[in-house]
């Protein structure tokens, strides 16, 4: 694919501040630019909120550049103020180096590591930071900073002018630090341009000028929105908390779960920020989507573009099929294999009833605690309101050994939408 991703990323609302974007876009028409986007792995895990700037370095690299993405393990050590109203807790580099790991495979199920000569690159910042002495540093990068330009920065003022908080020196180097980066990269890697969150501008534009006064060189920026959901909330926060992108932390169900609960007005937006899909697929997926909302169409198409891409095909469609299974109309028996149970197990409420016996429904569904009685379990039955692994229940049916998935499962619902699996003790 060619482009200009200056183009394709304000056509798709993804650039909140350009230092110089007339500039930057001509540039990206005149030669393969090399862009860096740095990831503190302060956690095992990236979030949805880091799918922006992964969209941004992918987009760079489809329209034939360089995408660079930094494992911060150096700057990790600290951890970026930017944002924060309180210290963060420090890590070890035993953590950082573990974090890294999980980093750097999420990382690629965006980015190419080997197509050529626009293939992306993972470099970790401690291979130098990790080498610079103090001395060294404050001679050679810190006489470039003056204080009076640090504490101007947003994050640094509001921490000094709340008696409630503060500011240690270890953060408030911490810009030097993601400057003496950049300035690293444009030197030994050709790389002129620096992206990031908006909460980035003031450690990008201190990337920019210290390349301008130590090295004579021209370096771009750019920042990508505070993305707010249509309720004006974080996106990326649910009650549930923070949406990984690992699957240990949210599983892929519930990954997808988050996409296809999107707001009818977020979805077009989001489907152009984490999607490849053109603009005008795009536009016919809204047109048939604002014809027939209650499809959820946009939301369905997002959430597999999204899903597929990060955890893979099969996850998506397993996740996607327990979806339909909890919330559709019906499903085969044949669909509640092993690895859907488990899936289900982990979304729905479950308990044990005694294996000594073939028990009866009634008495599966009060001794499993799905019925607080074996009356109600009864009066249930009896009124159609009870299927057991997708089959209606009748009241004369028993629990035939064919019922028990991997010997010891069953997968009830009760009413249109309250889900039990039962399972033998």
């Amino acid at each position: 694919m060619q482009g200009n991703p200056m183009a394709i990323m304000l056509e798709r609302g993804c650039v909140e501040w350009c230092s110089h974007p007339e500039e930057l876009s001509s540039l990206f028409d005149s030669e393969m630019v090399t862009g860096y986007i740095g990831f503190d792995p302060t956690a095992d895990s990236l979030h949805v909120g880091h799918l922006i700037p992964m969209m941004g370095l992918a987009w760079m690299q489809r329209c034939g550049h360089r995408p660079i993405a930094i494992a911060g393990m150096g700057t990790g050590l600290i951890g970026d103020p930017s944002g924060k109203s309180k210290e963060r807790n420090l890590l070890t580099l035993e953590q950082v180096e573990k974090n890294l790991v999980t980093v750097k495979e999420q990382l690629g199920q965006f980015l190419d590591f080997d197509c050529g000569p626009n293939s992306a690159l993972i470099v970790n910042n401690h291979d130098w930071l990790g080498k610079q002495t103090l001395l060294g540093f404050l001679r050679d990068t810190g006489k470039y900073f003056t204080v009076n330009y640090m504490i101007g920065r947003e994050y640094v003022k509001s921490r000094l002018d709340d008696p409630e908080k503060s500011i240690s020196y270890t953060e408030f180097s911490y810009m030097l630090l993601q400057a003496f980066d950049f300035c690293h990269l444009f030197e030994n890697f050709s790389c002129k341009l620096q992206m990031g969150g908006n909460d980035q501008q003031g450690n990008i534009i201190a990337g920019i000028d210290l390349i301008r006064k130590k090295v004579g060189g021209q370096a771009y920026g750019i920042t990508y929105p505070l993305l707010l959901n249509a309720s004006g909330g974080k996106f990326g926060k649910t009650e549930g908390g923070t949406v990984w992108l690992s699957a240990e932390r949210t599983s892929p169900y519930r990954f997808y779960q988050f996409w296809i609960n999107s707001d009818d007005r977020d979805v077009e937006k989001l489907l152009k920020l984490f999607t490849f899909l053109p603009l005008e697929e795009i536009e016919d997926i809204m047109d048939s989507h604002r014809a027939r909302p209650e499809r959820r169409d946009a939301q369905k198409r997002l959430a597999r573009e999204v899903t597929a891409r990060l955890h893979g095909e099969e996850p998506f469609k397993m996740a996607e099929r327990a979806s339909t299974i909890l919330f559709g109309d019906s499903f085969e028996p044949s669909e509640l294999t092993p690895g859907m149970i488990k899936i289900l197990m982990s979304e729905v409420p479950g308990g044990v009833f005694p294996g000594d016996a073939a028990p009866s429904p009634v008495d599966v569904l009060a001794a499993s605690g799905a019925c607080a009685s074996k009356s109600e379990a009864r009066r249930l039955i009896q009124g159609g309101g009870v299927y057991l692994n997708g089959r209606r229940l009748n009241p004369a049916d028993e629990v035939d050994r064919q019922d028990l998935i991997e010997g010891k499962h069953l997968f009830f619902r009760l009413g249109k939408k309250r889900f039990f699996v039962a399972s033998k003790g």
